[in-house]
């Protein structure tokens, strides 16, 4: 069983920092793509960033310049710096992780989410 597990919210204010983490444990040979997405009440869940193995990164918009994804593979652990926090960022942040099982198959896993709130 693999489990995901994040962790760094809180409650800030704008134009402060938080740094996000997303740890995960079990049997497992190898974590593939992973990507932070965000769900602000009432709305649909967003992609807000994503990393390959490979180290290749992708941004929503709204976070570009912002927001910086990295990973550190001997931990099993992949980050979400988040800078210049806005209002508008205010949300619950899950991780989600395509995880290459011991088996040879890939499935796809997700945290249970921690809120960050951002105060004006």
């Amino acid at each position: 069983q693999v489990q995901l597990v994040e962790s760094g919210g809180g409650l800030v204010q704008a134009g402060g920092s938080l740094r996000l983490s997303c740890a995960a444990s079990g049997s497992f040979s190898r974590l593939n793509t992973v990507a932070w997405y965000r769900q602000a009440p009432g709305k649909q869940r967003d992609l807000v960033a994503t990393i390959t193995n490979t180290y290749t990164t992708k941004y929503a918009d709204s976070v570009k310049g912002r927001f910086t994804i990295s990973r550190d593979n001997t931990k099993n652990t992949v980050y979400l710096e988040m800078n210049s926090l806005k209002p508008g960022d205010t949300a619950i942040y899950f991780c989600n992780a395509q995880v290459l099982l011991i088996n040879g198959v890939q499935r796809n896993y997700w945290g249970q989410g921690t809120q960050v709130t951002v105060s004006s």
